[in-house]
C-alpha cells in the first residue's frame, strides 16, 4: 500500500511523540537529599519537599528542562495556578496539606478558610512569633531556612557555584555600589512555611521597587542547577533606613507558582516585626542586604552556611546585631581584647 503524504506526516509525528515520551520517562539521576540545621536542636534535618519529583524532573530531564524554559518559568503559568488557588474548590487541598507537612494550626488566627490561598497567607496569633525588641538586634523577617554571608566582596564568594552579582540583583548600579562589600542573608520559604514577611529592624521605609523577571523555583533542587535564579526572577525591594544599621535592602523574590507578591505596609515609619507583606501560593525568598560593617551576623548561621547548609529560623528570631568597630590601638589593650572576645561570644544566639 502506497503511503500518502498525510500518512507519512502522522507517522513522523507519532515517532517524534514516542521519542519525546521515552526521553521524558527516562530514569532520573539520584538526587542528594536537602538537609538543613535545626537551630534549636543543632541537628541536621532532612527536608520534606513539596512536589519533589516534579522539581527533580524539571531541572534534570531534557524534556523537563525544555518545559521549564518554554512554560513553567513564565508568569502566565504561575498566574493561572495562583488563580486556581483562589477558587473555593481549592479548599479541599488544605486538610491533606496540613496533615502531610504536620503544620501547627493552633497558632493561626482562624481555622476555616474559603480557599487554599486564604490558608496559605494565614495570619498568626499575637505573640506566636516573639520579636526581639532590642534596637541593636536584627530579627528574621520570615519563617524559613537561612543562608548568611558576612562579606560578599570576597573573590571566593559563591552561592551554590554561582557568584552573586549585587548589580544584577538590584538592577540599580548606583544603589548596588553601597552593598558590594556588604553582608547578605537569604531566607527561603518553603510551601509549608508561614508566608507573611515582616521588617527585620525599625526605621523609615521606601516604596517597593519592582523588577520584572521569570518564575524559576527557589528550591535547592533548582538552585543546584542554576543559583543565578536570584537575579533572574521577579523581585521587589524596599530600603529600610535605620540609625544603627544604615540603609537595609529588603527584597522579596518570586518563584514558580507564586501567584503574587503582596505589599501590605502603608506607613513610612515602621517598627521591627511589623508586617511588610505576603506571598501567595508557592515557595519564595526574602533577601536582606546590609552595608559594610553594619551587622555582625550570628556565628552559628555563618558556620552552617560555610558547611553548605541552611539553618531554620522563625520570624522575629535574632539573626544578628549591630557590629561594633574597635580601633587598632584598642586591639593592643588587653582589656579591649577581653572585651572583643566577650562581644564575639555574645553573638551566639544562645547568649
Amino acid at each position: 500500500m502506497k503511503l500518502t503524504k498525510t500518512n507519512k506526516r502522522w507517522g513522523f509525528i507519532f515517532i517524534l511523540l514516542a521519542i519525546v515520551i521515552s526521553i521524558s520517562l527516562y530514569p532520573l539521576p539520584h538526587q542528594k537529599t536537602i538537609q538543613y540545621y535545626d537551630r534549636e536542636s543543632s541537628q541536621l534535618i532532612t527536608e520534606k519537599v513539596a512536589g519533589e519529583k516534579w522539581l527533580v524532573w524539571l531541572y534534570n530531564n531534557p524534556i523537563g528542562k525544555a518545559t521549564l524554559w518554554t512554560l513553567v518559568k513564565r508568569k502566565l503559568v504561575s498566574s493561572i495556578y495562583g488563580n486556581m488557588m483562589d477558587r473555593n474548590s481549592s479548599a479541599k487541598k488544605i486538610r491533606p496539606f496540613i496533615e502531610d507537612f504536620n503544620i501547627n494550626m493552633e497558632i493561626a488566627q482562624i481555622q476555616h478558610f474559603n480557599n487554599f490561598n486564604d490558608f496559605f497567607t494565614r495570619k498568626l496569633k499575637k505573640n506566636a512569633r516573639p520579636i526581639d525588641t532590642s534596637s541593636r538586634i536584627v530579627v528574621s523577617p520570615a519563617d524559613g531556612k537561612i543562608l548568611a554571608y558576612a562579606d560578599i566582596s570576597n573573590s571566593w564568594f559563591f552561592i551554590k557555584g554561582y557568584r552573586f552579582d549585587v548589580y544584577s540583583f538590584l538592577d540599580n548600579p548606583d544603589l548596588a555600589k553601597k552593598y558590594r562589600n556588604g553582608s547578605l542573608l537569604i531566607i527561603r520559604l518553603a510551601p509549608m512555611d508561614y508566608h507573611r514577611f515582616h521588617f527585620p529592624v525599625s526605621g523609615n521605609v521606601s516604596q517597593a521597587k519592582k523588577i520584572d523577571g521569570d518564575y524559576y523555583s527557589v528550591n535547592p533542587f533548582a538552585l543546584r542547577k542554576n543559583a543565578e535564579i536570584f537575579c533572574l526572577n521577579k523581585r521587589e525591594y524596599s530600603i529600610l533606613t535605620n540609625p544603627l544599621f544604615g540603609d537595609v535592602v529588603m527584597c522579596e523574590v518570586g518563584a514558580t507558582m507564586v501567584g503574587s507578591i503582596i505589599q501590605t505596609y502603608k506607613e513610612k515609619v515602621v517598627q521591627k516585626g511589623d508586617e511588610k507583606g505576603y506571598f501567595k501560593f508557592g515557595g519564595s525568598t526574602v533577601v536582606l542586604l546590609f552595608e559594610k560593617d553594619k551587622i555582625h551576623i550570628d556565628t552559628d548561621l555563618l558556620i552552617n552556611t560555610s558547611k553548605g547548609y541552611e539553618t531554620s529560623v522563625k520570624m522575629g528570631e535574632r539573626i544578628g546585631e549591630k557590629k561594633i568597630k574597635i580601633s587598632s590601638q584598642c586591639l593592643d589593650n588587653p582589656v579591649a581584647q577581653k572585651s572583643r572576645h566577650s562581644i564575639a561570644d555574645y553573638s551566639h544566639p544562645n547568649h
